[in-house]
Parts: structure tokens; C-alpha cells; sequence
């Protein structure tokens, strides 16, 4: 799958932090079930690189890094197994180094200079991070104006509740949040509930 694909699969791509790698399959099983199959785990913790190892055994499951930050960290994730990348910035190394590995990659942009380093690099897939810091919908509309063929997953402030004006902007096809994967230990229960609502939001 290339990016554009990963990002049409569902509305909601989970940002998940794991603390304890033992949470890594029961949390997926309840996303994937409730309809959310793309999910980026961020390299915040010691027990991210373990948890997408395991979530990659749960099926339909499509697993990727968040928070990569080097070609270093790049490596690490494609280690253990991540079929895509997210991070928060772009860079010029950490954008030929994705590049070169083939792997799909959604670099984090926040203004039009990024946007322009990464149409210099060939890319036109964005996470716009962080997104309601960053001046929110108002700000993305504006950034989105000159640069017709980029699409974006805004990031950073997402909820359940402003999801559906982001989603309603054309050059969004997806956005990233947190609520759908709340820390701890997994209540699969509540946590399918809340897939199922974010996948509703299309």
C-alpha cells in the first residue's frame, strides 16, 4: 500500500502510546474489530518497538512508527516490522532515508516552507502537526490554497467532536487521534465502541 491508500482506509487513525508491550495485541484486536485497521504507535516509550512487533500478528491490522524522528529511529521502526512512517517534522535526511527504504511516509508539516521541502522531495502526503496548536482549520485552508495536489491527516487536538469539520475540508483525507486509544490497560470493549464511532464519521 502507498500512503494515499493507508490514509483512505478509515476516517480515524489511532495515536497510540504504549507503556506496556502486553498491551500491544488486545488494543489492536479491539481497533481493528471495531473498523480501524491503520495504526501508528509512537516511538515516546521503550515499549513501542515490542508493541508494533505484536500488533503486526493481529489480522487486518496495518502498523506503523509515529514520532520517528531520524534515519536511526527510521531504521528501528522498519525493523520491527512498521509498514509505514509518521513523524512530527520534516527533515531532509529523515525524507531521503524513508524515501530510499520504499516504505510509505507521512512527514508532519506547519507551514508552506515544509510543504515546499517536501514537493522538492517528492512527497504530497502531510500529517499537519500539531494541528489545533497550529492555528487549526482556518490555518490548514489557507496552507492547503497554493498547493492543489497535497492531501493531509491533521494531527494534534483531534477529537471526537471537531473530527467531522476537519474531515469536511476536501485536501483532508484522514485525521490522527488520540481518544480512540485511551493509555492503560485495554478495556476492549470501550475501546471497539470508540473505533466504531470514529469509522462512523464518514
Amino acid at each position: 500500500m502507498n500512503i494515499d491508500a493507508i490514509m483512505r482506509t478509515a476516517p480515524v487513525i489511532p495515536v497510540i502510546v504504549i507503556e506496556d508491550a502486553a498491551h500491544a495485541v488486545p488494543l489492536a484486536e479491539a481497533l481493528v474489530a471495531g473498523g480501524l485497521r491503520v495504526l501508528e504507535v509512537t516511538l515516546r516509550t521503550p515499549a513501542a518497538l515490542p508493541a508494533i512487533a505484536a500488533m503486526k500478528q493481529v489480522e487486518g491490522a496495518i502498523v506503523g512508527a509515529g514520532t520517528v524522528t531520524n534515519p536511526a529511529e527510521l531504521d528501528a521502526a522498519l525493523a520491527a516490522g512498521s509498514e509505514f512512517i509518521v513523524s512530527p517534522g520534516l527533515t531532509e535526511p529523515l525524507g531521503k532515508a524513508a524515501i530510499a527504504a520504499g516504505v510509505p511516509f507521512l512527514p508532519g508539516i506547519a507551514n508552506a516552507g515544509d510543504i515546499m521541502r517536501g514537493l522538492d522531495l517528492g512527497l504530497d502526503r502531510f500529517k499537519f502537526f500539531p494541528a489545533m496548536a497550529a492555528g487549526g482549520l482556518p490555518a490548514l485552508k489557507a496552507l492547503a490554497a497554493p498547493f492543489g495536489s497535497v492531501r493531509f491527516c491533521p494531527t494534534g487536538g483531534i477529537s471526537l467532536e471537531n473530527a467531522p469539520e476537519w474531515l469536511a475540508f476536501d485536501p483532508v483525507l484522514c485525521v490522527g487521534g488520540s481518544w480512540v486509544s485511551p493509555k492503560g490497560a485495554p478495556d476492549k470493549a470501550v475501546i471497539e465502541q470508540l473505533a466504531r464511532e470514529a469509522c462512523a464519521l464518514r
